[in-house]
Protein backbone atom coordinates (compact mmCIF):
# COMPACT_ATOMS: atom_id res chain seq x y z
CA UNK A 1 0.00 0.00 0.00
CA UNK A 2 3.02 2.26 0.88
CA UNK A 3 4.27 1.65 -2.71
CA UNK A 4 1.39 2.33 -4.46
CA UNK A 5 0.65 5.78 -2.68
CA UNK A 6 4.16 6.53 -3.64
CA UNK A 7 3.38 5.71 -7.40
CA UNK A 8 0.52 7.81 -7.12
CA UNK A 9 2.54 10.92 -5.71
CA UNK A 10 4.89 10.30 -8.42
CA UNK A 11 2.40 10.25 -11.24
CA UNK A 12 0.90 13.14 -10.14
CA UNK A 13 3.78 15.46 -9.42
CA UNK A 14 4.88 14.22 -13.16
CA UNK A 15 1.61 15.22 -14.33
CA UNK A 16 1.90 18.52 -12.90
CA UNK A 17 5.55 19.38 -14.21
CA UNK A 18 4.25 18.34 -17.46
CA UNK A 19 1.65 20.68 -17.37
CA UNK A 20 3.91 23.49 -16.21
CA UNK A 21 5.59 23.27 -19.96
CA UNK A 22 1.42 24.40 -21.79
CA UNK A 23 2.59 27.62 -23.60
CA UNK A 24 -1.38 29.32 -23.08
CA UNK A 25 -2.00 30.03 -18.82
CA UNK A 26 -5.81 29.44 -19.49
CA UNK A 27 -5.12 25.90 -20.50
CA UNK A 28 -2.45 25.72 -17.79
CA UNK A 29 -4.77 26.73 -15.59
CA UNK A 30 -7.48 24.11 -16.73
CA UNK A 31 -5.57 21.36 -16.68
CA UNK A 32 -4.07 21.61 -13.44
CA UNK A 33 -7.27 22.13 -11.96
CA UNK A 34 -8.64 19.01 -14.10
CA UNK A 35 -5.55 17.12 -12.51
CA UNK A 36 -6.32 17.98 -9.06
CA UNK A 37 -10.04 17.04 -9.15
CA UNK A 38 -9.22 13.67 -10.38
CA UNK A 39 -6.61 12.90 -7.69
CA UNK A 40 -8.67 14.49 -5.39
CA UNK A 41 -12.03 12.52 -6.38
CA UNK A 42 -10.03 9.06 -6.42
CA UNK A 43 -8.08 9.27 -3.24
CA UNK A 44 -10.59 6.88 -1.23
CA UNK A 45 -9.84 4.16 -3.48
CA UNK A 46 -8.63 1.28 -2.00
CA UNK A 47 -9.36 -2.01 -4.31
CA UNK A 48 -5.53 -2.76 -5.62
CA UNK A 49 -7.15 -3.41 -8.84
CA UNK A 50 -8.54 -0.51 -8.96
CA UNK A 51 -5.99 1.75 -8.07
CA UNK A 52 -3.28 0.15 -10.62
CA UNK A 53 -5.79 0.44 -13.29
CA UNK A 54 -5.99 3.92 -12.89
CA UNK A 55 -2.43 4.71 -12.53
CA UNK A 56 -2.23 2.86 -15.67
CA UNK A 57 -4.61 5.50 -17.17
CA UNK A 58 -3.09 8.42 -15.32
CA UNK A 59 0.72 7.29 -17.74
CA UNK A 60 -1.20 7.30 -20.14
CA UNK A 61 -2.75 10.49 -20.03
CA UNK A 62 0.63 11.71 -19.06
CA UNK A 63 2.20 10.38 -22.54
CA UNK A 64 -0.43 12.12 -24.39
CA UNK A 65 0.04 15.40 -22.61
CA UNK A 66 3.84 14.77 -23.18
CA UNK A 67 3.71 13.90 -27.02
CA UNK A 68 1.57 16.80 -27.67
CA UNK A 69 3.66 19.63 -25.74
CA UNK A 70 6.75 17.73 -28.10
CA UNK A 71 4.61 18.28 -31.33
CA UNK A 72 3.82 22.02 -30.39
CA UNK A 73 7.29 22.69 -29.53
CA UNK A 74 8.29 21.21 -33.26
Amino acid sequence: QFLRRQQVLQLYRKILRAIREVPAEQDRRYLKEWAREEFRRNKDATEEDAIRMMITHGNMQLQELQRTLKLAKS
